[in-house]
């Protein structure tokens, strides 16, 4: 997805006679969630005693089968310590809302773009949550 602003990249999407009410982008950046309360320090210790295991076999010179045995669990272990924030804070960059005269449409996807419409007329429970910076959660 090209650096467009929401409405440009939306209008390419828009049929015959729709016009676009509203567009928006998610929160950008770096950020925790409620989860990550726990995560943060399960990932911390699971990732270090990957990395002690790995280190320890390394260094011991235990056969090649488990000096590879322990690289997956490095490797998931970082990922889940920094390397989903980076994935999600690009995830949300690359996500962009909005809302028509028919339809609601959601233009995301971090390696090749996805494009979801939903029609106004089959949403029947919608909430708002509104916080007092003017952000909030649509569901």
């Amino acid at each position: 997805m090209e650096t467009l602003i929401p409405e440009q990249r939306l209008a390419r999407e828009l049929a015959a006679g729709e016009s676009l009410l509203w567009s928006g982008r998610p929160k950008q950046g770096f950020m925790l969630r409620p989860q990550d309360s726990f995560l943060i320090p399960f990932s911390l210790l699971s990732c270090g005693f990957a990395i002690f295991w790995e280190a320890s076999v390394v260094s011991s010179g235990a056969p090649w089968f488990f000096k590879l045995w322990g690289i997956p669990f490095v490797l998931v272990g970082l990922y889940f310590v920094a390397g989903r924030f980076v994935v999600e804070a690009r995830q949300r960059a690359r996500t962009l809302y909005g809302i028509t005269s028919s339809r609601v449409i959601i233009i995301s996807g971090l390696v090749r773009e996805s494009i979801q419409s939903i029609q106004l007329r089959g949403l029947y429970d919608v909430s708002l949550t509104e916080r007092p910076d003017r952000s909030g959660t649509i569901v």
